[in-house]
């Protein structure tokens, strides 16, 4: 079924597409009033767009007031496996040719332990980061979470070292089904992680959705925070449901009140990357029918944050 006929009752075709466009109208002008003296850094991630092509994706980025793309493999885009079937020379053309720099890639396909080549590739294209999940096992607790970290972490010194080398940072971001996904794993990253170029991809939507607790983490990593996902729970993302139950996981669609973490991003200068991002069901297709609806639909949440930073200047 097409995506905009999944719409319920209450989100019609007709009052969709008019929010998608007052969703940009509001996005630049939120662009043009950012508070002074901090503003975020938007990253795209081309996974939101499914397995749309990057000749379609790219001219969509800086529509999203940002210059850097996430690139992602299959099984949720097509992206990275098509930079790879360009070659160098093709992609950095067209990179250049839409004002648009390769900021980093998403690897949990090939794993935190797989990354060399990938560290090689990223480096190439002068991106300085890639995003990846921790091996270890889930559900630990107390010293035993402790020495998990620990050990993953040494395990991954020799490709932390090649990271270095190659000027790029390794994101492991606290995904639910992995070794780092509560605070306390979360924490212990920090602390083993010092020194060398890891952090993490902080995900709210796998965690407590308290915005009191996810404020207080950010301000814990200061600048181990790689990355950003503004991406709530909502209704959640692991199964089928109704567009617009679907579209909760992006700020302003659901009931996450963004303003505590975004308080604790402006109070530590946060300066890593950030990305408006949620999960499709299933994975692989765009969040929404074409590459200019998801792009309206990214710019009415980017609208959102904005206007919760102007109130701070205010």
């Amino acid at each position: 079924m097409p995506l905009l006929q999944r719409l319920t009752p209450a989100v019609t075709r007709r009052t969709f597409l008019q929010h998608a466009g007052l969703a940009a109208v509001a996005a630049a002008a939120g662009r043009a009033a950012a508070p002074a003296g901090f503003s975020l850094r938007y990253a795209v991630a081309s996974s939101l767009y499914g397995g749309l092509s990057l000749d379609q994706i790219l001219p969509e980025v800086p529509r999203q007031g940002s210059t850097a793309i996430d690139l992602w493999p299959r099984r949720h885009g097509t992206q990275r496996e098509e930079a790879d079937a360009w070659g160098r020379e093709r992609l950095t053309a067209t990179l250049r040719r839409h004002g648009v720099s390769l900021a980093l890639t998403t690897r949990f396909d090939i794993g935190p332990y797989g990354l060399d080549e990938e560290i090689a590739f990223v480096a190439s294209h002068s991106g300085r980061l890639i995003v990846t999940g921790a091996k270890g096992q889930a559900g630990l607790t107390g010293e035993a979470l402790k020495e998990g970290v620990r050990r993953f972490v040494e395990a991954m010194r020799p490709t932390l070292e090649r990271a270095r080398a190659a000027g790029v940072d390794i994101a492991v971001e606290n995904h639910g089904s992995m070794l780092i996904n509560t605070p306390d794993s979360i924490r212990w990253l920090r602390d083993f992680g010092r020194g060398l170029p890891i952090g993490i991809a902080l995900a709210p939507y796998h965690l407590p959705q308290d915005p009191a607790l996810i404020a207080g983490l950010i301000r814990d990593l200061g600048d181990r925070l790689l990355l950003f996902y503004a991406w709530e729970y909502g209704r959640g993302c692991m199964k089928p449901m109704p567009l617009d139950e679907e579209l909760m996981q992006l700020p302003g669609r659901g009931s996450l009140d963004w303003a505590p973490p975004l308080r604790a991003l402006q109070d530590i200068r946060f300066a890593g990357w950030t990305e408006i991002f949620m999960h499709p069901t299933p994975r692989g297709r765009p969040i929404l029918e074409t590459a200019p609806l998801v792009t309206a639909e990214i710019n009415r949440s980017r609208a959102h944050l904005e206007s919760i930073l102007r109130g701070f200047a205010r």
